[in-house]
């Protein structure tokens, strides 16, 4: 039965691009479904073929690889059918020859139909499997197409141009998969184009359509180009212009404008009290801030900078002028040690100006509440008490602070601390907790440094202030990778870190799991096993220089080694010679609040030398006596992670230092080579340019990418900055001329195509 052609999408009518693919090209949509995923026929358009070959240039049969699928073209020499021996009928051997000269066979048990078409002369595209019989090549029962053949199950896709090869599916052959394609353009009249008619005459843009057929049946190399870049550039123009509506409906709702006293309020006063001056850049951004909280559009900025860089006195210089002028602000942190952190400095640094009420607090001062999910019920109603009825002017807490039973008197700005580790509704949760008709002031702070292009696709809603230089008394800190092969330079590294603590330092040990407390030894430590005493010593340990200390994972009896836990660490450390005497602790994510805060403390404090943890420590934590930092299984983490960890060490006046071990046997080579990379620069704007290149957009900006239509699916941020510059002006205009896009329907229905993560993945902050 003939299928009709997909006309022009209208108003109220199904997009040609969501069309279910069965209605289009039959049986094979079973096999795309079950395969791929795919159902409809923008995603069997936006399957993009992963390399094409030229008919034209030869193909050299001699180089293909044995074992896998592949697609070839040539022209058939001979075609001759044996009688097979050992059972009933005959079999067809085609030689096919390359334009260099070599051959492949292709073998048919039913030659029947097959001796007919593959005459002498032909040219032929074939896919199938390489095989290899008596040394000489095979596609044993291959789907071929010959090029020129008119009629049903002709190839006419295939005579003019680049032939394009997709990456290969089970029970679907790419002459097939061509098919599919063939039916799909067919059947397409023309498609709804969400890029305004107007912008792709500016910037010389083919028609959607137009862009899919050069993709999939390009003439030339510059043809499948100008196809890709296209689709790029739809990519990045949908996802500027859903940006452009969030900001103005984040700027919908006004915000009442929050400024300092007269005097300067009680910032001044925290500036007098600062032990060191604010530095240039840090005084330029806290410009940017007091402006914002000055105007009746809410304020929603990202505030990026290195770790260390001074970000937390900024907003907490911002959070006081909203203090000032009767509000309240609240501060969320990802984790409970982060959000006791920052309660901790922050009361520190404001003294008897977080004691307002108190014997010998500042009279116009404030109160500083800690809100988390783990206080006791007494600790957790005082808290409550303090923000309901105004008392606290700051909040600082973790997600507990969006829960509905928690109210503010009068919430004026909403501090997000590492605000990728949130989701929408978390946010939109504070939002909703300011007074009515009123949106808050929002600041989101990140210490991993954004490249360019991820910042105007991820947070291009957000106006961006940067802080690249660090406060004066930050040391510089040096990294070394340390080979887990080598013994010698395992044992020099426990001799480095006793040396730290004689020398008045602090040392984080960071592991990349938590573990159980009877995890086995790891070899070479002389310790007892689980049944050994905290902070006892094995009876050899003394015996043992700790040369294998970490050198070798633990045997699992798999051939994927174990990563190293927190207490396996612990406990190995507690015994070896160059480490016995050290006050060692353990933090993870799994303690109680209490017990995380009492070590946190301790270390703090410099009761406790050593501190063996996961990456709990990654952000906001800052003991400034800390020196080093030595990161076991280090080839298992991101370049911004590492540089994340490194920066805990180096915060007061001594050096800071940084030791990266890797694996031991088996490292990939790239993952060394990232920690090269590292240990080069402690520039993080350079480090997440390279983490940007050697990462998946997925990843680096936090979305699953599925391959379906709700993810980056063309976009290579590393290398489209200058594509996703224009997209970004030529998208805000139109939704800035247009913001209904009541005039740009195709624009508004592929926003709304958009999911519920999609959208999440866009709005953040």
């Amino acid at each position: 039965m003939a299928v009709p052609r997909l006309r022009a999408v209208a108003d109220g009518d199904l997009d040609p691009l969501d069309i279910g693919l069965r209605d289009v090209v039959g049986t094979s949509a079973r096999t795309l479904e079950k395969a791929r995923g795919i159902t409809t026929v923008g995603q069997l358009l936006d399957w993009l073929p992963r390399t094409y070959l030229d008919p034209s240039r030869p193909t050299a049969f001699r180089d293909l690889p044995h074992g896998e699928d592949v697609v070839v073209v040539g022209t058939v020499r001979a075609a001759t059918t044996h009688q097979m021996r050992n059972r009933r009928g005959r079999r067809l051997v085609v030689q096919v020859e390359d334009d260099t000269g070599g051959t492949i066979e292709l073998t048919f048990f039913k030659p029947f139909g097959h001796q007919d078409r593959l005459r002498p002369g032909v040219r032929v595209v074939c896919s199938g499997q390489v095989g290899v019989w008596r040394e000489t090549l095979q596609l044993t029962h291959p789907d071929y197409a010959t090029l020129g053949e008119d009629g049903e199950g002709g190839a006419q896709w295939l005579l003019d141009g680049l032939v394009p090869v997709y990456t290969a599916t089970k029970g679907l052959s790419p002459i097939v998969h061509g098919q599919c394609l063939e039916l799909v353009f067919h059947h397409l009249d023309q498609l709804p184009d969400p890029v305004p008619q107007q912008v792709r005459e500016e910037v010389g843009l083919p028609g959607l359509l137009e862009a899919y057929r050069l993709v999939h049946r390009p003439r030339t190399q510059a043809e499948q180009r100008r196809g890709r870049w296209r689709l790029k550039f739809t990519e990045a123009f949908t996802v500027q212009a859903q940006l452009a509506q969030v900001r103005r409906s984040a700027t919908a709702v006004p915000a009442r404008p929050r400024v300092p006293a007269e005097d300067g309020g009680l910032g001044a006063q925290l500036r007098r009290r600062l032990p060191f001056a604010l530095t240039e850049g840090q005084e330029g951004v806290l410009t940017e801030l007091l402006d914002d909280l000055g105007r009746d559009v809410p304020m929603h900025r990202l505030l990026q900078g290195e770790v260390g860089s001074g970000k937390t006195v900024l907003a907490l210089l911002a959070m006081l002028a909203v203090v000032d002028s009767g509000g309240q602000a609240a501060l969320l942190a990802p984790t409970e040690v982060l959000a006791a952190q920052h309660h901790r400095s922050m009361t520190g640094l404001l003294g008897p100006i977080a004691e307002a009420g108190l014997l010998g607090g500042l009279a116009e001062g404030t109160r500083v509440a800690l809100l988390t999910g783990s206080q006791s019920a007494a600790e957790r109603r005082a808290s409550l008490l303090a923000a309901a009825s105004g008392e606290a002017g700051i909040v600082v807490g973790t997600h507990a602070l969006i829960q509905q039973h928690v109210q503010f008197a009068e919430l004026a700005m909403v501090v997000v601390d590492e605000q990728h580790r949130f989701g929408v509704e978390q946010r939109d949760a504070l939002r909703s907790k300011a007074p009515e008709g009123t949106a808050p002031h929002v600041l989101v702070m990140t210490a991993t440094p954004i490249p360019r292009t991820v910042a105007m696709t991820v947070y291009g809603d957000m106006e961006i202030s940067t802080l690249r230089e660090l406060p004066g008394g930050r040391r510089p800190i040096s990294s070394y990778v340390v080979d887990g092969q080598r013994p010698d330079w395992v044992r020099r590294t426990w001799e480095r870190v006793a040396e730290e603590v004689r020398g008045g330092g602090q040392v984080y040990v960071v592991c990349p799991r938590i573990g159980d407390a009877d995890d086995p030894d790891l070899p070479g430590t002389g310790t007892a096993g689980p049944g050994l005493p905290t902070g006892a010593a094995a009876p050899d340990a003394t015996g043992d220089d700790g040369a294998d200390l970490l050198t070798g994972l633990v045997d699992t009896g798999t051939a994927t080694p174990a990563l190293h836990g927190v207490h396996q660490v612990a406990r190995c450390l507690r015994g070896l010679p160059a480490t016995l005497d050290l006050a060692i602790e353990v933090l993870h994510g799994r303690m109680g609040a209490e017990e995380k805060d009492a070590v946190m403390l301790a270390f703090a404090a410099g009761r406790v030398d050593v501190l063996v943890s996961t990456t709990v420590v990654e952000v906001g934590v800052d003991v400034p006596n800390a020196t080093t930092m030595v990161l076991l299984d280090a080839d298992r983490f991101g370049i911004s992670q590492l540089h994340q960890l490194r920066g805990r060490v180096g915060r007061g006046g001594k050096p800071g230092l940084a030791l990266l071990l890797t694996q031991g046997e088996g490292v990939d080579p790239a993952a060394v080579e990232r920690l090269e990379q590292v240990a080069a620069t402690t520039d993080g704007f350079e480090l997440a340019r390279l983490d940007l290149e050697s990462r998946r957009e997925g990843d680096v900006l936090g979305a699953s990418q599925s391959g379906g239509r709700s993810g980056l699916r063309f976009l290579r941020l590393a290398r489209d900055e200058d594509l996703i510059v224009q997209a970004h002006e030529a998208a805000w205009r139109t939704v800035e001329a247009d913001p209904e896009l009541q005039r740009h329907p195709a624009l508004a229905r592929a926003l709304t195509r958009l999911d519920a993560a999609r959208a999440a993945f866009l709005e953040r902050g």
